[in-house]
């Protein structure tokens, strides 16, 4: 049920600087940890980064595990870090918010986008897309705890892209501070094209600001989408996990196009630097190891695909610094 007991609420603080274009950093489970956000803002600076989801569970009154307490406060500089949550039951969510915001964060993002694993199950990140009419109950009862920006990550639709502008009236109503929008539906995954036509129609529709994710794996591309969708800002994922630069491209501050020996130094000086991160946040080689494979899985340039699936194959860490120096 709609509802304007929001309608003289004053809005938030957006997570990006006012009147820019911002560009930021998607959260990407299991691999957008603090120590990878660090490199980026210290390479990049993103305009905004997430964490990446915090489950919201029925355990105690602090709904939220002790590291992802940590990672709701783990601000690096002056870049604003977005907590997701992701979850279904108002009532652990309510308490999950709430816990996010005493450890510090001071903007949050409900997940109904994410398509995998256990996370997207019960009813949980895309599949709550399946049930919209559980949806009113959880937006406004989040809007009511959450003091700072409140915004929703969602894809275009569960299994209808159309879907997202049946959402729409509900996300105004609850007053949402801006969206972020994957135009494919949950049961896509990730085959096919993200639909940016449903990106340009969402942004006609609505007064609230649509920051444009998916596919954006170059600076022409992200550029094109920009202009084309009118969307306010770009969430940059898996392509930037492979080219953090894709962010300086964006900017005119690198090469939009870079030649394939760049592309190479580029890419083994950001992995040598997340190895140096990684070590002291990580326990053990092993682990050190498997979080360092994460990033080449993103690599689909041609001219790194042959390092990239070599990184992927090393078994041990020694073999992985091998292979950054040849």
């Amino acid at each position: 049920m709609v509802s304007n007991i929001f309608s003289n609420r004053s809005r938030a603080e957006l997570p990006w600087p006012p009147g820019s274009t911002p560009l930021m950093l998607a959260p990407l489970q299991g691999v957008t940890n603090r120590a990878l956000r660090a490199c980026f803002i210290d390479r990049v600076r993103p305009d905004t980064v997430f964490t990446e989801f915090m489950q919201a569970r029925n355990q105690g009154a602090k709904a939220l595990s002790a590291s992802d307490r940590r990672e709701a406060g783990a601000v690096y500089g002056d870049v604003p870090l977005v907590a997701q949550l992701i979850g279904h039951r108002p009532e652990v969510l309510v308490l999950a918010a709430q816990t996010a915001q005493t450890a510090g964060a001071r903007h949050l993002n409900f997940n109904l986008g994410c398509p995998f694993g256990r996370h997207a199950t019960g009813l949980s990140g895309g599949a709550l897309l399946s049930r919209p009419e559980l949806l009113p109950e959880i937006i406004f009862a989040l809007r009511a705890a959450i003091s700072g920006s409140f915004s929703i990550k969602l894809r275009a639709g569960y299994d209808d892209p159309e879907q997202i502008f049946t959402l729409l009236p509900l996300f105004e109503a609850a007053q949402i501070d801006f969206l972020v929008l994957h135009p494919r539906t949950v049961v896509q995954k990730y085959g096919g094209r993200a639909d940016h036509a449903i990106t340009a129609r969402v942004v006609q529709r609505t007064a609230l600001p649509v920051i444009a994710n998916g596919d954006i794996v170059s600076a022409a591309q992200g550029r094109q989408i920009l202009a084309a969708s009118g969307a306010a800002g770009l969430m940059l994922g898996r392509g930037a996990i492979a080219d953090p630069d894709l962010f300086a491209r964006l900017r005119g501050l690198a090469p939009a196009a870079p030649g394939g020996e760049e592309l190479h130094r580029e890419f083994v000086d950001y992995l040598c630097d997340l190895l140096g991160r990684y070590e002291p946040l990580f326990c053990g080689e092993q682990q050190i190891l498997a979080k360092l494979k994460e990033v080449p899985a993103f690599v689909t340039d041609p001219r790194l695909l042959p390092l990239a699936q070599q990184l992927r194959r090393a078994r041990t860490l020694q073999d992985f610094r091998a292979l950054l120096k040849n």
